[in-house]
């Protein structure tokens, strides 16, 4: 219980856990139905099969067609969404509080009674295999993709979320069934709700409809993979722009120094205040867009950094890089520069938090990854504590040659490049 956000939670007799928050102040309600294994949960050959089911608990119900689906929620003016990551997957619904039953037994039987019919399967194969090209199109995408194959080589969390063509081309109706059946259990979903609502009257609606799920528990974690940190230069000569990835290994979501990481990436390329925005493109006019991005997961994680640029430019770009993780490892932030990156994080954490969205989504990812809840002022606390001092351990710790990976993908033209310039 969190008595400054009004936070309850239970887990039902089946263990199915239900969590809520009351946000008396609005008019909405957003519910969320949150499956805690994803794309990395998969075995190879079925890469891609947790999106495809994603996709699929919308072409039908035992009581609903998909059009019909679209209706109801359309009548009551909610919004539906879904999407699936690398540890999760997840469908939500907002609605007018008044509307809270409806957009339950929608979303319930959604996720509770989807038929996975043999023809909607072969449409949505199609559907899939069209996004995959789309998302290949897409040279943003790309070279994200192809890093983090290499990152993790060999292991599910690199492998992409909609899979391969290949891999989508075997789905058939009993494979997807049984995936579903395996995943989809109590002791793997989360269920979790924000908004003007009342917290027993919830329990009692979600008890109607999911109570009678079978008791089994999740066995589905894949094993910690293993870094790769590697040179990788793709050539595809259709490309304008050369698009470039640089990263290294950084902690797990629950690391107990994570705050003093989200602070280095918000300083580094977290911004337009931030020292890559700031030099690569103010000062040398080298990129239009650059920025870091911290990825963490239940074990591990990954700081990257993108940038598109000229060939001509490339190298100078990712030296550039280099050159602002020289400068994290050998000199202390300044004052102001420390306090500026706080403000920052503080200002778009508590921005985060208004939507009754944010709140149903923060209430599912505090439960999957942590034991508890952390309140605002707790993680504000928390910023504020970290020091120049622990931000140059950190950047000592991260940014070692040996551990930077390194993916550039465009018309390279003989374009090279070593792992002596990634010195730092």
């Amino acid at each position: 219980m969190d008595e400054a956000r009004s936070i309850r939670r239970e887990v039902m007799p089946n263990g199915l856990t239900l969590i809520t928050e009351e946000m008396k102040h609005i008019r909405s309600i957003c519910i969320g139905i949150w499956v805690k294994t994803g794309s990395r949960d998969e075995d190879r050959e079925w890469n891609g099969i947790s999106h495809f089911v994603e996709h699929m608990v919308f072409k039908g119900t035992q009581h609903r067609s998909a059009e019909e689906i679209a209706r109801q929620v359309d009548s009551i003016g909610g919004n539906i969404d879904a999407f699936t990551a690398k540890e999760c997957v997840s469908f939500s619904m907002k609605v007018l509080d008044e509307h809270l039953p409806i957009a339950l037994d929608v979303l319930s039987d959604l996720v509770l009674n989807p038929v996975f019919d043999g023809q909607d399967i072969t449409r949505e194969r199609g559907v899939i295999l069209e996004e995959i090209k789309m998302d290949e199109d897409n040279p943003d995408y790309l070279v994200h993709e192809i890093f983090t194959q290499n990152f993790w080589k060999d292991h599910p969390l690199g492998r992409p979320i909609l899979g391969t063509r290949d891999t989508v081309k075997r789905f058939e109706r009993t494979p997807v069934f049984d995936f579903y059946s395996q995943r989809f259990i109590p002791g793997n979903v989360i269920i979790t709700a924000a908004g003007n609502l009342n917290h027993q009257r919830f329990v009692e609606l979600v008890t109607k409809h999911f109570e009678k799920m079978k008791p089994a528990s999740n066995g589905f974690h894949s094993a910690p993979p293993k870094i790769v940190p590697k040179i990788i230069l793709k050539n595809k000569k259709s490309l304008e722009q050369v698009q470039i990835c640089v990263g290294v290994p950084s902690y797990p979501i629950t690391h107990e120094k994570r705050h003093s990481s989200y602070i280095l990436n918000t300083l580094l390329g977290g911004g337009m205040s931030s020292r890559l925005f700031q030099n690569i493109r103010e000062r040398q006019g080298l990129a239009y867009a650059i920025y870091s991005d911290l990825n963490p997961y239940r074990d591990t994680g990954c700081l990257s950094i993108y940038a598109g640029t000229s060939r001509e430019s490339a190298v100078k770009v990712v030296e550039s890089v280099v050159s602002e993780f020289q400068k994290l490892k050998a000199e202390l932030v300044s004052p102001e520069e420390l306090q500026r990156a706080k403000d920052q994080l503080k200002g778009s954490l508590m921005l985060s938090l208004e939507s009754s969205s944010a709140r149903m989504s923060n209430l599912a990812r505090q439960e999957m990854y942590f034991d508890r809840f952390y309140g605002l002022d707790e993680l504000i606390q928390k910023i504020e504590a970290v020091t120049a001092a622990e931000l140059q351990e950190l950047a000592n710790f991260f940014f070692q040659t040996e551990n930077i990976a390194v993916t550039i993908l465009g018309n390279l033209n003989g374009l090279r490049l070593t792992r002596e310039q990634l010195a730092c």
